[in-house]
């Protein structure tokens, strides 16, 4: 399982594991709550929760709840690409609770800790080149 984490101040994002032993606290939780970051290393750090994916690449949202997938028909938001005025679709999409087969896990720095992002990402880039 990974997570996604942005800055909207400075627009930028990175990612991190989560280890093995420390994905069954964050399995339950649903959209738009919040999760500590020292999960990932992030300590002092607080990220909401914006979206979630699973191994098919199908997205969640947050008016679905549950972990359960499902065929509504979309017309647009997550799920849904360029839909032309009036036009509705059926797409596969998930609920808003993360389960053990979530792959991806998007969050929003909500509250920073004493290391600055700069660091952060700065960080994240090395480990990464």
């Amino acid at each position: 399982m990974k997570i996604v984490y942005s800055d909207r101040k400075t627009g930028k994002s990175a990612q991190r594991d989560v280890p093995k032993e420390k994905e069954a606290l964050l399995i339950g939780r649903k959209m738009k709550e919040q999760i500590d970051g020292s999960i990932i290393g992030l300590d002092g750090y607080k990220l909401e929760i914006t979206g979630l994916s699973d191994q098919t690449g199908a997205p969640s949202r947050i008016e679905i709840e549950g972990t359960r997938k499902t065929w509504p028909l979309l017309s647009s938001g997550p799920g849904i690409r360029k839909a032309k005025k009036g036009e509705r679709r059926k797409r596969m999409i998930r609920g808003n609770t993360i389960a053990p087969d979530t792959v991806q896990i998007n969050t929003v720095i909500v509250e920073y800790g004493s290391v600055p992002v700069e660091e952060i990402f700065k960080n994240e880039k090395k480990e990464g080149e």
